[in-house]
């Protein structure tokens, strides 16, 4: 488990100048709304970005975040593993909204590019909802399709049990969730010029 310190909600506010924020949720989520100033390094890209990171933990503090801190936890682990010491935000960019706090979100190109995406757990509900009721009215026709529904109500135990969630990965590759790949090169850039 790791042991990366936690910053509450009023502790990041009062130091959000001071730290560099990275950002680990899909493109799609960090385009719906993300901390002020936060860079996007998607969790699945973070191996490539370990560089730069180990260059800005030197010059400061990093702060690590995602919707509700899960993500942010294994960013924090594997930026450990690497001697990079950094720190999560308490419920993440979902705490940060539900405290008042801004949040930053792109301008949107000429047709509208950054178009709101529901938030990944809001997706995550709304899909197993789905799957478990179709599950349900399809198990009318024949008994077996009742499987679907224990299937994912198995998924979810399973994803509480060890706080990962594999739909939201597979959810995260759809091209709504991905409307504007990261930019990592960018984000780099960025990091290097501090």
């Amino acid at each position: 488990m790791n042991t990366a310190p936690a910053l509450d909600i009023d502790q990041a506010r009062t130091r959000l100048d001071q730290l560099t924020v990275i950002d680990v949720r899909t493109p799609g989520e960090y385009a719906s709304g993300h901390l002020p100033g936060a860079l996007n390094i998607p969790l699945d890209q973070l191996r490539r970005a370990l560089p730069e990171l180990t260059e800005t933990a030197r010059r400061g503090e990093i702060l690590v975040v995602c919707a509700s801190g899960a993500r942010s936890e294994s960013a924090c682990a594997l930026l450990a593993d690497r001697g990079i010491t950094s720190a999560t935000l308490v419920g993440g960019t979902n705490a940060w909204a539900a405290q008042g706090q801004d949040l930053a979100r792109p301008t949107p190109g000429p047709a509208g590019a950054t178009r709101g995406v529901w938030a990944m757990e809001r997706q995550v509900r709304f899909t197993a909802g789905s799957l478990v009721l179709l599950g349900i009215v399809l198990g009318l026709l024949h008994p077996a399709w009742l499987l679907l529904s224990a299937g994912i109500a198995a998924g979810l135990v399973f994803s509480a049990l060890t706080n990962t969630c594999g739909m939201a990965v597979v959810l995260g590759k759809l091209p709504h969730n991905r409307p504007k790949a990261a930019d990592l090169s960018a984000t780099l850039d960025r990091l290097r010029q501090g």
